[in-house]
């Protein structure tokens, strides 16, 4: 049994046992930026969309138009969050220093501590070369000049497949103490969510343009670490991304052979030598980051054998008689429009106005089809994730708590009665009334389950396939025009002891806020000052 399963337990029962350090105060005047800086660098201004917007059409591949559509409406900053609401924060939102700024993809804290870079080969809109996106300034900041997918590639190993074939990846890595600086041993589960959140935003905005989003994640993390210029046990490499580029050969196609081959047995002498300037005077090093760090490493030799993960699935789901579900109705805008909507609600929820059950039916769908989508998983494999779903108010279901059948499309009554003392009795924070929301959805994996399939490994897709989820989630509702909410301040054991779960290893890692907002809420609109 390696360290993930240690990590695992800890994380699941830290609201009755806490995890060390436990006397930690962030220092939040020495905190870090959010996000990299290489001053050094020269940044490059991604191209804006067209005055009519980005086709709404299937294109072939990705173009540096549509990359930086992706880049912009996922970890770009598309709007400064002033509305009035009650996360512990908003006294200092006011002050630009202090400012809170909207983005596509959800993060832990708002922290936003994925770094992206693009190891653009032949045939791209670039010099080859290795570039590390700037949301802040939406553009790339130039770290090495040459052409380095060869590196990616040896990196990613032989049995990587087409995603061995391609002429430009997405490299994402984790500066841990972006986000360690606040939540210190536990940040290690919150990044590895925070990741499955990105790709899955990228999945929903690439397909409406007929792209995928296929994330490896077993690969030689060493080594790109090397290429990157960064400590391993500062910054980890948690996925590689190819992308499918529009004119470059089709695998299979001579031109691609003739690229793989030439970079097949590509040096590794290149490595980025411009740093990030770290903006924090002190930077603390916590003995169980490192450790569930070193034991999550990636090794392309370890990648798993397609159909590991099957012994890994989710339980059927059980219960009383189901509960027919209606068809979910149709999302009124597209994707992109709904991750620029996407926020969360905290504290504004209003339970005089229920959701309706066609509502809460989209949501559930559309969580349940949801996966992190790596080499690990069979296409066409049973899910990791089963839904369960805490009914507050919505229209049609009586309150209580429920087991979700998406192969039927049902709720199954697991246990009756307004769950919503128990919900805010076991919340930590204050920040939400949980039983205003319409529902509460709380996806659970059996993560041990996944680590005895895949090794420690298995701990990053845990948290990526929770974090793609939630990402859904929150996309959903704002397709809808629903509030949503999702946190991780609960205790773990009581929610597995309410749903009936105590004693099996299927572990609610995140609890999920669905419902109406109170009408007409204070906002400020930054856009017109």
């Amino acid at each position: 049994m390696g360290y993930a399963h240690v990590y695992a337990h800890e994380i699941m029962h830290r609201g009755r046992v806490p995890m060390e350090p436990v006397d930690f105060v962030p220092d939040w005047a020495d905190r870090p930026r959010k996000a990299k800086f290489h001053p050094a660098a020269e940044t490059l201004p991604l191209p804006a969309a067209p005055p009519g917007g980005l086709p709404g059409r299937p294109a072939p591949g990705f173009t540096l138009p549509l990359l930086s559509g992706m880049l912009l409406d996922s970890y770009g900053l598309t709007g400064r969050r002033l509305a009035v609401q009650a996360n512990t924060d908003l006294a200092a939102l006011p002050h630009y220093t202090h400012a809170n700024w909207s983005r596509g993809t959800a993060s832990g804290g708002g922290l936003y501590p994925v770094a992206v870079h693009w190891a653009a080969g032949p045939g791209g809109p670039l010099t080859p070369g290795l570039y590390h996106y700037a949301p802040h300034q939406h553009g790339l900041r130039r770290l090495l000049t040459g052409d380095v997918t060869g590196q990616v590639r040896e990196a990613l190993g032989a049995a990587a497949g087409e995603a061995a074939r391609a002429t430009q990846y997405l490299v994402l890595s984790v500066k841990y103490w972006q986000n360690a600086f606040k939540y210190n041993s536990f940040s290690f589960h919150a990044v590895s969510m925070d990741v499955g959140a990105l790709v899955q935003t990228w999945r929903l905005w690439a397909a409406q343009y007929g792209l995928r989003i296929d994330p490896v994640l077993w690969f030689d993390e060493d080594r790109l670490a090397r290429l990157l210029g960064v400590a391993p046990e500062e910054e980890g490499v948690f996925a590689v991304v190819p992308l499918t580029w529009e004119g470059a050969p089709a695998p299979g196609d001579s031109g691609t052979d003739d690229a793989a081959a030439a970079h097949a047995a590509a040096p590794d002498a290149a490595a980025v030598r411009h740093r990030d300037v770290e903006r924090s005077r002190r930077v603390l090093v916590f003995e169980t980051l490192l450790r569930i760090h070193e034991a999550t490493a990636g090794r392309a030799a370890d990648r798993p054998a397609p159909g590991a993960l099957d012994t890994a699935a989710a339980f059927p789901p059980r219960g009383a008689d189901p509960l027919p579900l209606p068809e979910p109705p149709a999302p009124p805008v597209t994707a992109g429009r709904a991750l620029r909507e996407r926020r969360s609600s905290f504290g504004r929820f209003d339970a005089s106005r229920p959701v309706t059950a066609g509502e809460l039916a989209a949501a559930l769908a559309d969580c349940a089809a949801t996966g992190y989508g790596t080499e690990a998983e069979r296409p066409g494999g049973p899910p990791l994730t089963a839904l369960y779903a805490f009914v507050n108010h919505v229209e049609g279901v009586a309150p209580g708590a429920y087991a979700y059948d998406p192969a039927a499309h049902t709720l199954r009554p697991v246990k009756p009665g307004p769950p919503g003392p128990f919900l805010q009795r076991n919340y930590f924070l204050s920040n939400y009334n949980l039983e205003q929301a319409g529902a509460v959805l709380v996806p659970t994996v059996r993560t041990t389950a996944v680590l005895d399939a895949v090794g420690d490994r298995g701990y990053r897709l845990v948290g990526g396939t929770i974090g793609a989820v939630a990402q859904t989630f929150y996309t959903t509702a704002a397709a809808l025009g629903l509030g949503a909410g999702v946190a991780l301040g609960f205790d773990n054991i009581s929610y597995a002891e309410e749903l009936g779960l105590a004693g099996s290893d299927e572990a609610a890692l995140l609890i999920m806020l669905l419902g109406r907002e109170r009408p007409r809420p204070a906002d400020f609109r930054h856009e017109t000052a």
